[in-house]
């Protein structure tokens, strides 16, 4: 934990980073207060929320230069919101729509965006068309849900969302940043149905879970290669530039 401290201070400054600091070396869970966010994070106990508030804050994952400013920004695959949140305080003109899955997660980002007016919550999965889905493996832990698709008619169907759908709904010609944090289910997004948001989407933040859906890199690059996309890596995420829209 000794190796966090300076992460904290530099992603909450000395006071608030310091104070989070001690509560986390003592409880895995609980309220923070952030006077830099000015906004409420809360991490449930038994729960991989600090996992990915470490990733978040203090691993820096979404700490990407770009060469322009966010103006529209798409979190799939949203958690308990503190990408969104990051993203909402770092850009702060920025639109910003989280899509979550999970209900449960879903109420965590409610709680977490909370200071932030300008994050619109959908609960639904990520998918290439409007569609319902089950979450298959509902015991495993909260940030590694996988879907598949369903019925409607289906008890536990979840609805799911394209990403065409979403730009349309929300009057946006083009997506500055999509991050993609969606347990396999980027296989299908890249596999049909990406040729009216990928060419017109900037910068794209992927996780790659091949070992969740075989598959999924190949249908990533696949598709990416259609258009002129630059390529690097970041922490655990393939980053993606658009130069045709540079």
């Amino acid at each position: 934990m000794a190796s966090r401290f300076k992460p904290l201070i530099r992603a909450f400054g000395l006071k608030d980073g310091l104070k989070f600091y001690i509560h986390l070396l003592f409880k895995k869970y609980g309220t923070f207060y952030s006077s830099l966010y000015n906004a409420r994070f809360h991490l449930r106990k038994n729960f991989s929320d600090k996992y990915t508030f470490t990733q978040v804050f203090l691993d820096d994952q979404y700490n990407i230069s770009l060469p322009f400013e966010p103006k529209t920004i798409l979190d799939g695959g949203a958690n308990i919101g503190l990408a969104s949140a990051y993203f909402a305080h770092r850009y702060a003109g920025a639109s910003i729509v989280a899509i979550e899955p999970s209900k449960s997660n879903f109420e965590m980002i409610k709680k977490n965006t909370a200071a932030f007016p300008q994050i619109k919550k959908i609960c639904a999965g990520v998918w290439n068309k409007n569609a319902h889905l089950i979450i298959v493996n509902t015991k495993d832990h909260d940030n590694a849900f996988m879907v598949e698709e369903s019925s409607e008619e289906n008890p536990d169907a979840i609805p799911a969302v394209s990403i065409e759908s979403v730009m349309k709904d929300q009057g946006w010609s083009t997506i500055d940043i999509l991050k993609l944090d969606i347990e396999g289910s980027e296989k299908e997004v890249f596999e049909e149905g990406f040729e009216y948001w990928l060419p017109r989407t900037k910068a794209i933040y992927v996780e790659v879970h091949d070992h969740m859906r075989k598959g999924a890199g190949n249908a990533i690059f696949k598709a990416i290669t259609r258009y002129h996309f630059s390529f690097a890596i970041h922490h655990e995420n393939l980053i993606f530039i658009n130069q045709d829209l540079l």
